[in-house]
């Protein structure tokens, strides 16, 4: 009889751990907890503190400067590390290729309708089965007027020796390449060998205009007067307006770096319920409202904007015109050939 009461006592117990293994609540905590892997300065802390509070789910937060810093570690690290990533679209596209990504439970999300139409069924994710969108924006030009007599209206003028050591650029070599392809009218993407040529000889060109490669807070080397001009997020523009009335922005003549930041789940993901019910937060209006507020970049939530006003509306640094985003182009993944030069062309910039 003692044997059979043991027996019953294990089997229980395998039973708990079975269930406590495959269980949705993941983590510790009666609602277990999230870990949520997300660009530097994009997340409002007050959104994370909200959502636990409202759900009882923890959110361990970890941050990238990049999209290739954040799939670097992201595959380094063991599966299960992260639960919910950010990635920009051509990088959303890259995972969904190459099987990293969980596919989303589309009943789970009662807030996707406060997405605007433009900004669903995008052509890195159709259908929206892996990703939703959080927020987007441009590589914009930001000049201090007080400090700079040149007028800028191109990505090329940022290549004048007249802005030696004045010049604080985007640390993302996609950006800075891609800027340097539109000055000479090609493509972001460009990959014929003989225009790759002529964009690297252009890019060395900007060595002595950069004082410093930020993707972190750009903003803050031109609030703090170190650098004059920037090639940065338009959503940084706009917060060094608000400290620094003499900064303004301008979008430039060739057409802009266009990007949308998207909310996926990753394989082996160990509370997918819990990073399902994060997601629908923040596709929720309130949630987007409090972003938007503190990080001001391209909102694609509708019901957000219309909350927001003419404030955020009529400001074309947190709110880039329909025309600016229609001219620009987004970042696309490349061959791995391609690749290598980019990052040569990198490599040499910065020595």
């Amino acid at each position: 009889m003692k044997r059979k009461v043991i027996s019953l006592m294990m089997c229980a117990a395998l039973a708990v751990g079975a269930l406590t293994g495959c269980g949705s609540s993941g983590g510790e905590g009666e609602n277990g907890e999230i870990n949520v892997f997300v660009w530097t300065e994009y997340v409002p802390d007050s959104v994370f503190e909200k959502f636990e509070e409202e759900t009882g789910i923890k959110c361990n937060v970890s941050t990238y400067s990049s999209n290739e810093d954040m799939l670097s570690k992201v595959k380094s690290g063991a599966e299960g590390t992260y639960d919910i990533v950010l990635p920009s679209d051509y990088m959303l596209q890259l995972m969904i290729e190459q099987g990293m990504l969980e596919k989303l439970n589309q009943d789970a999300l009662t807030n996707l309708s406060n997405i605007g139409e433009a900004y669903l069924n995008p052509s890195y994710d159709p259908g929206n089965v892996y990703s939703v969108p959080y927020q987007g924006g441009v590589a914009a030009i930001a000049v201090n007027t007080s400090k700079v007599d040149k007028e800028i209206k191109s990505y090329a003028d940022l290549f004048d020796p007249s802005l030696a050591g004045q010049l604080v650029v985007l640390d993302d070599y996609r950006a800075v390449i891609g800027m340097t392809a539109r000055s000479l009218g090609y493509s972001m993407n460009e990959t014929d060998p003989d225009k790759l040529a002529e964009i690297e000889e252009k890019l060395l060109t900007l060595k002595d205009n950069v004082c410093l490669y930020d993707s972190d807070s750009p903003k803050s080397a031109l609030i703090s007067g170190d650098a004059s001009v920037g090639m940065i997020w338009s959503a940084e523009i706009a917060l060094a307006m608000e400290e620094v009335p003499d900064i303004k922005v301008v979008y430039p003549e060739e057409g802009p770096y266009v990007f949308m930041d998207n909310w996926a789940i990753l394989k082996g993901c160990k509370n997918y319920d819990g990073a399902m019910e994060f997601i629908n937060f923040m596709l929720d209006s309130e949630s987007a409202q409090m972003v938007s507020e503190e990080f001001p970049y391209l909102c694609p939530n509708e019901k957000a904007v219309e909350a927001m006003g003419s404030e955020y509306s009529d400001n074309e640094a947190k709110n880039p015109p329909a025309d600016v985003i229609a001219s620009g182009e987004y970042v696309e993944n490349l061959d791995n050939e391609t690749l290598e030069k980019y990052n040569e062309m990198w490599t040499k910039l910065k020595q």
